[in-house]
């Protein structure tokens, strides 16, 4: 049995159809065995968390390195790649996960970006361009699924969807951070600190009071992306766009350097996979 420290206290349940309020102690409701994704524990969150501010912090690193001609095309190739690896593998896999879900942090940062800075967008039309393409995904995929449940990726179209929703929410965190901190005038570390208290709140709503599983995680899984890059952005840029100056290439090596060591760790432990599908 899986240790009861190994659980947080907003771990979800996975069951598709009812919510259930989950105080602390392993979840014994065993997913399907084809699984593509994670099971949803504390490293989960602080991962993802940090693939956000890496993918914002490489995707400035390029653009400003290389340009944006060449970063571009150079982000969806290695988005492009990570996702043939990821589809291609019959279960969920560690590095093949994390590694497309980073390429999709990236790509998605330059995507946004590209409507902004290279078009001239405004940051709340393309939130709202990106929230409205979002519900449109969630909804085609609620509508030929029948369910939203992260624990029921295990067939190639529920995984089309869910990696759908996951480019999505990454153009839409990367606008919405941008949006609060620029057009809002929040700036970078006010914007990640109130991302840090919405992120909680889903989290705590499912966990103490039993809110929907699948509306609280979807919700809190959306907030990361700008509450990981706003951080990331405040550590990176110079005292006068609102950071502390570290420089975004020192940003990306070292929260690179995180999710590596993060995901090294889950790999060989295996505690992001559940009881019944770790070896015996």
């Amino acid at each position: 049995m899986t240790p009861e420290r190994d659980r947080v206290p907003y771990a979800f349940t996975h069951d598709d159809t009812a919510p259930i309020p989950v105080v602390c102690g392993p979840v014994t409701t065993p997913r399907h065995p084809r699984s593509k994704v994670p099971e949803i524990t504390a490293f989960f969150w602080i991962i993802k968390i940090l693939t956000t501010g890496m993918g914002e912090t490489a995707s400035d690193f390029l653009v400003h390195a290389i340009g944006p001609l060449i970063s571009l095309p150079l982000g969806f190739a290695g988005f492009a790649v990570s996702f043939v690896i990821q589809m291609r593998s019959r279960t969920y896999v560690a590095w093949k996960y994390w590694l497309a879900v980073a390429m999709v942090s990236v790509f998605g940062t330059m995507a946004a970006d590209v409507l902004h800075v290279g078009i001239g967008i405004p940051y709340l039309v393309s939130t709202t361009a990106f929230t409205v393409a979002l519900a449109v995904i969630l909804w085609q995929w609620r509508s030929h699924e029948g369910t939203l449940s992260i624990h029921s990726i295990h067939t190639k179209p529920r995984e089309l969807f869910y990696w759908g929703t996951v480019l999505a929410s990454f153009a839409l965190g990367t606008a919405a951070g941008d949006m609060t901190a620029v057009t809002f005038g929040w700036g970078y570390l006010t914007s990640g600190i109130v991302f840090s208290v919405l992120f909680a709140i889903p989290l705590v709503a499912q966990s103490r009071f039993g809110a929907a599983e699948i509306t609280t995680f979807w919700t809190a899984y959306i907030i990361t992306r700008p509450l990981g890059a706003s951080y990331a952005d405040w550590l990176a840029l110079p005292p006068s766009r609102g950071g502390i100056g570290l420089g975004t290439g020192l940003v990306t090596v070292l929260w690179s350097l995180a999710i590596a060591a993060l995901v090294t760790y889950l790999a060989l432990t295996r505690r992001d996979v559940e009881t019944d599908q770790r070896p015996r």
